[in-house]
């Protein structure tokens, strides 16, 4: 039966890999449980509502993604999004958190209505092949740096930015261990060698007393303080909630695209290019964000951390529904979760997340292999790509990576007379995003 509804034999995978994978997805994805209460609740919003409210709209929008596409792509709130909604919104706007929700739920409107006439299927149709090989790469530097960051290899620097970090810190060793453990079972072809080395180093930092075990199982906190609080934003009474709207939009649009591609490209899901059933994606990730403005959080988008269950095996829907059964547990079995995600404190400014880390580091390696495909020497097609992918982690942006990437390609077609080769709506989106900038630098 499980297999009739996955098509399991099809995607020539089975339901144990399925459910590895699932659990893989989960574990690198769900410090997510733990980062968005502590942002939103700068924003004045109760954190533990924030938490089940973060676990339900998760699951709500996976469940969607499976049934509507049969894809193993997660989907969770947008790191990024959430300190836009915080620190943009609200802490330095001024409006209410409850407005901002108001404000996420209108642009999630937009999504479904983008995504019912196609536009947005058809940007992933047009957008460059060169940019389809740079994003997957952009993303993969994107997640190597925050899992060297998390495990403290990397640190930040007043002068260089960044620069190597202490090799001889405890929490810093468990993640190497981590590392290398997961690098030698990849090697080995061993299945679930990214949750096998997860478990392994957990029960590492039990034991040496980085990892403190707090229990199993509590009660879930109430959502009450969140669900249906979101406020409608008077856009006519302030035209600025206008620019706000927008940029949600602008975020979640560019955000779920580069996502959908990259890992798209990474689980070989694409097909001439393309990504089958990408307007039932699309529709998912605009549905999920209006959905989790309800209940009480930003921006839903698909997660780049479906790559890491990919990379264990998962092909299909059922991927998704393992991740989400195990982040509607997570509310009951937030200890756990806790244990496993929660990050080690180095001082004030500084928070290491040593098992997840290693996880982040090969999966951003792993989605190394499309920089093969890029036409090198046409540079209209090399520099864009180069600039889509050195942006993303060099800006900690997605959309900023694409942004560079679609103006640059936009301008060198333009101007070595190949403009013919470039979709009108490529001239439009490049358009849209030199305005942005201009409106940034005001």
């Amino acid at each position: 039966m499980i297999d009739g509804l996955f098509d399991l034999e099809e995607a020539g995978t089975n339901i144990r890999t399925e459910v590895v994978a699932g659990v893989t997805t989960f574990m690198t994805m769900s410090y997510i449980i733990f980062v968005q209460p502590a942002v939103l609740g700068a924003a004045g919003m109760n954190p533990g509502a924030v938490m089940v409210a973060t676990c339900l709209s998760s699951a709500f929008a996976m469940v969607l993604m499976a049934v509507l596409t049969n894809y193993p792509i997660a989907l969770a709130p947008a790191m990024g999004h959430n300190f836009f909604f915080s620190y943009i919104v609200v802490l330095t706007l001024g409006y209410t958190w409850q407005v901002a929700l108001g404000s996420v739920f209108i642009a999630g409107l937009v999504f479904i209505l983008l995504s019912t006439v196609g536009l947005r299927e058809k940007l992933m149709i047009v957008l460059p092949d060169c940019l389809k090989n740079g994003i997957p790469v952009g993303i993969g530097l994107l997640i190597a740096l925050v899992g060297l960051e998390w495990s403290g290899v990397v640190v930040g620097h007043p002068v260089t930015y960044v620069a190597l970090g202490n090799l001889k810190s405890t929490p810093t060793l468990l993640s190497l261990f981590g590392l290398l453990l997961i690098a030698l079972l990849l090697a080995l072809r061993f299945k679930g060698a990214i949750l096998f080395g997860i478990i392994a180093t957990s029960i590492l930092g039990l034991i040496i007393g980085i990892i403190e075990f707090k229990g199993m199982v509590s009660a879930p906190p109430s959502i009450a303080p969140t669900i249906l609080k979101l406020q409608f934003p008077n856009v006519f009474k302030d035209p600025n909630l206008l620019t706000v709207i927008f940029i949600f939009l602008f975020l979640d649009m560019f955000d779920t695209i580069g996502t959908l591609i990259g890992v798209g490209q990474q689980s070989g899901l694409m097909v001439d290019g393309k990504l089958p059933r990408a307007r039932q994606a699309l529709l998912t990730d605009a549905i999920s964000t209006s959905a989790g403005a309800l209940l009480g959080t930003s921006t839903i988008t698909a997660y780049i951390e479906s790559a890491s269950g990919i990379s264990a095996g998962g092909r299909t829907g059922l991927t998704n529904i393992v991740t989400a059964i195990l982040m509607v547990l997570a509310i009951f079995f937030h200890p756990i979760v806790q244990m496993v995600g929660a990050g080690y404190k180095i001082d004030d400014n500084v928070t290491l997340y040593p098992v997840i880390a290693p996880a982040l580091i090969i999966v951003g390696g792993l989605m190394f292999k499309n920089i093969v495909n890029v036409e090198w020497d046409d540079f209209t097609e090399s520099i864009p790509a180069f600039l889509t992918l050195i942006i993303m982690p060099l800006a900690f942006s997605i959309t900023e990576g694409i942004s560079m990437g679609v103006i640059s390609y936009s301008l060198l077609k333009l101007f070595t007379g190949k403009r013919k080769e470039v979709h009108w709506l490529i001239y439009l989106f490049a358009i849209l995003f030199i305005a942005r900038y201009i409106w940034l630098m005001e």
